[in-house]
């Protein structure tokens, strides 16, 4: 019930941090689309200019309007949102949405590197107007200092940054409404544009117009962000902000309409009608609000790659890498490893393409299949959730259509540039889908038995003094999502790999949840004072620090007087000295001793691979180091059957 209060809830403060937060990437559209559409060598005609400010307008509103804003924002997963918020909704009821949700996020992960570029780069070129002896290798630098300082700070949260962000977000949305009012007084017939008409005319009647919608897509690229962020900022909030953002955004589009509107008969060539419609005297305040925008678009993209990558973590989509919480607030996350390969790959883009207009190429391919793939998904939420059928149907239909247009649009940038974002977004997918995979493999193969069944030899272990102890207290990470069993591989490695003796066995399993922020546990009775098994209920948006929570456990259990943990040595029982906890953590490898399908070897063997570049286990969990032991187990999948050995006598 909190969460839907605090979902729907509208104040001035979640207002501004709306506009701060999800509408960097669609608020800075601006910058290039109607370049891009126009192009810089195409003669500037009156009636393309008409139509694509109605494909701008109607996109806006059926794509982002209707689809995201007053749609998708319905489907909150206990307040988050975003692709796989969306998944974790709906995944129980089929299998097959696996794949869905793998290209979306993939593809979501692949836009994160294109953003930054071309959002600063295009503020950044604007530099020309002022200082047109500028070359473009000082603009290449210019820009990778930004970004390079951008991917810097992160390690310190953006928690002090963000706070400006809403503001100066604010000035930039009345800038772009103040710029786009005065453009549209001196030509108020480009308001006609908002007839459809103009649209359809542009994508039926003009030569090659229907192409044209790659570029027109570039208006809406950023409408993901407003369902992955409706976490930080709330459902309601949103809504309302959307309706100023989208007048600031058309006023300005219809404003450099107007501008291209007084050229009619010319080219673009190197002008941005962006910049054009500035003032000279406000040019330096302008490129300067316009590069603050785009940082602050970058950084929403990266919090959304560091979000994602967690997310896709816990529910088994990526590799266990190392994450860090900056600030306490929620929400705040930083993955070092994501931010490294973003950087690299930001760089490497604008090394690539080194011009804005180069980068449009690239831009929109990936988003556009991440939308697909979030119309397959809500339209089984919507279908599971007992809406009509002809509406599902209807949803379905419509968006198909209208966002497989945009991807058989977007298909022409491929060989200009749009190799980039697939190859990025493939690679991605793959190691997603390689990771599932290899989970899947090693659940359905790994062996569980029930704990009653050595329940007896577990007490006999512990209370037999001719071997030494161990330790007080020993912690298994456990597996096994029943509370009756355990992995035979813990057995082995209690009675068989070497006999450890202590005075209370313990076994820990973490159960991920479908709700994000969950934090639950039980406690299962093996045998009293000898041996327990835990379960923790995290959210998959909640860091495991099992080595505080455990303790959090303990301290429960010893309150309610279920365990006794001080030491069983008499000369320390009398002193009330509290037993030592020695966390022991599995660690598995392909062993030799297999015979496995090719597929499956090949997937194993590229899943130890990634593994081995991975955070290890133990620091996976949270544990501290000087009590955790690290005990190698062989994963023999399939044993090699028939061995042909021959014993020869001499």
């Amino acid at each position: 019930m909190e969460d839907k209060k605090h979902l729907d809830a509208v104040s001035a403060a979640g207002l501004l941090v709306a506009m701060g937060i999800i509408y960097g990437d669609i608020g800075t559209s601006p910058l290039y689309t109607l370049r891009a559409i126009i192009g810089p060598d195409n003669i500037i005609r009156a009636d393309v200019i008409r139509g694509a400010l109605s494909c701008v307008l109607w996109t806006l509103t059926l794509q982002t309007s209707v689809k995201y804003v007053i749609l998708i924002l319905r489907a909150d997963n206990r307040g988050e949102g975003g692709i796989f918020a969306l998944y974790a909704l709906v995944r129980r009821h089929a299998r097959w949405l696996t794949l869905p949700a793998i290209i979306g996020g993939a593809a979501l992960l692949a836009d994160g590197i294109i953003t930054p570029p071309i959002s600063v780069s295009s503020a950044v070129e604007g530099l020309r107007l002022i200082y047109p002896s500028i070359t473009d290798f000082q603009i290449i630098e210019i820009v990778i200092a930004i970004l390079t300082i951008l991917f810097l700070i992160q390690a310190f949260g953006t928690n002090v940054v963000g706070t400006a962000f809403g503001p100066i977000m604010l000035v930039w949305f009345v800038m772009l409404a103040t710029l786009g009012i005065i453009q549209i007084a001196h030509a108020p017939g480009v308001l006609a544009a908002i007839n459809p008409y103009y649209a359809w005319w542009l994508l039926v009647k003009y030569p090659g117009g229907f192409w044209l919608l790659g570029s027109v897509f570039l208006c809406t690229t950023g409408a993901e962000a407003l369902y992955s962020d409706m976490g930080h900022c709330g459902r309601s909030n949103i809504r309302v902000s959307w309706v100023f953002v989208k007048t600031c955004l058309l006023l300005n589009y219809f404003g450099q309409g107007a501008w291209l509107l007084g050229i009619q008969g010319q080219t673009l060539k190197e002008r941005i009608p962006f910049y054009e419609v500035m003032p000279p005297w406000f040019l330096t305040i302008g490129i300067s609000i316009a590069t603050a925008a785009t940082v602050i678009a970058s950084q929403a993209l990266i919090s959304g790659s560091f979000t994602l990558i967690s997310e896709a973590i816990r529910l088994n989509f990526w590799p266990k890498v190392r994450l860090r919480y900056p600030s306490v607030q929620k929400g705040q996350l930083y993955v070092p490893s994501v931010n490294m390969l973003l950087w690299a790959g930001c760089v490497g883009v604008v090394l690539y393409f080194q011009k804005s207009s180069n980068m449009e190429a690239a831009y929109g391919l990936a988003i556009t299949l991440t939308m697909l793939m979030t119309t397959m998904l809500m339209s089984y939420y919507l279908y599971t959730h007992k809406y009509q059928a002809w509406w599902v149907v209807l949803f379905l239909t419509v968006y198909l259509g209208i966002e497989g247009s945009f991807l058989i649009a977007n298909l022409i940038k491929f060989p200009h540039g749009g190799w980039v974002s697939m190859l990025i977004g493939v690679t991605i997918a793959g190691v997603m889908y390689i990771w599932l995979q290899a989970f899947q493999i090693k659940l359905r193969l790994t062996e569980y038995v029930r704990i009653d069944q050595y329940t007896q030899a577990i007490k006999e272990l512990s209370r037999d003094i001719s071997i030494p102890k161990y330790a007080t207290h020993i912690v298994f990470m456990s597996n096994a999502a029943r509370q009756s069993e355990i992995e035979s591989k813990i057995i082995y490695s209690i009675f068989q790999k070497r006999p450890k003796r202590a005075d209370i066995y313990w076994f820990v399993h973490v159960d991920t949840t479908d709700d994000p922020y969950t934090m639950e546990y039980k406690v299962n009775t093996i045998a009293p004072d000898d041996a327990y098994k835990v379960t923790f209920k995290l959210g998959f948006r909640v860091e495991q620090r099992i080595n505080l929570f455990f303790r959090k456990v303990i301290e429960d259990m010893v309150k309610n007087k279920e365990v006794d943990i001080t030491s069983r040595y008499e000369s320390l029982s009398r002193q009330n000295v509290i037993g030592d906890f020695r966390f022991v953590v599995l660690e598995k490898f392909l062993s030799f001793e297999n015979e496995l399908p090719t597929r499956e070897r090949i997937i194993m063997n590229i899943y130890f691979s990634i593994k081995s570049f991975t955070t290890p286990e133990d620091r996976w969990f949270g544990l501290d180091s000087s009590s955790v032991k690290i005990e190698k187990v062989p994963l023999v999948i399939r044993p090699v059957e028939n061995v042909q050995l021959k014993r020869i006598t001499t």
